[in-house]
């Protein structure tokens, strides 16, 4: 493997929690949406990640971390009895997303984290390669 592969896979790895991070902003931007259909309410979303690996499938030229797709969490919306919005029901019931707002600060976190993470194996391979290159002087 080139030495060259560690920014395609850390690169990979900042895009992949870039992801992570958007779909968690907006998981909490719509945190208080509520609507009068329980089918039309927000729905949180997680993207789903794949790793790739050297030599394996259709890929094989590459690794790291692949973005699969962005998934729908299937919990049901919390019903709340509230018959003077004027988007309630014909029962005077709204219904607000299943995001929890605990769980999505700690998936920011935890994002921000990792994508530092990445930027430092970057910085520390880049002057790894600049040291090496030192050695000639």
């Amino acid at each position: 493997m080139s030495s060259f592969k560690v920014f395609d896979i850390a690169g990979s790895g900042m895009s992949a929690q870039s992801v992570r991070l958007n779909t968690t902003a907006s998981n909490l931007a719509n945190a208080d949406s509520v609507s009068g259909d329980p089918n039309q309410v927000y729905k949180a979303r997680y993207p789903l990640f794949e790793a790739i690996r050297a030599g394996l499938g259709k890929n094989a030229e590459s690794v790291g971390v692949h973005v699969r797709g962005i998934v729908e969490n299937q919990a049901p919306p919390t019903a709340r009895y509230e018959p003077g919005n004027p988007l309630a029901d014909e029962n005077g019931y709204v219904y607000a997303p299943n995001v929890n707002t605990v769980e999505e600060l700690v998936n920011m976190i935890s994002a921000a984290r990792s994508y530092q993470n990445n930027v430092e194996v970057m910085n520390t391979a880049k002057e790894m390669m600049l040291a090496t290159l030192r050695l000639g002087q």
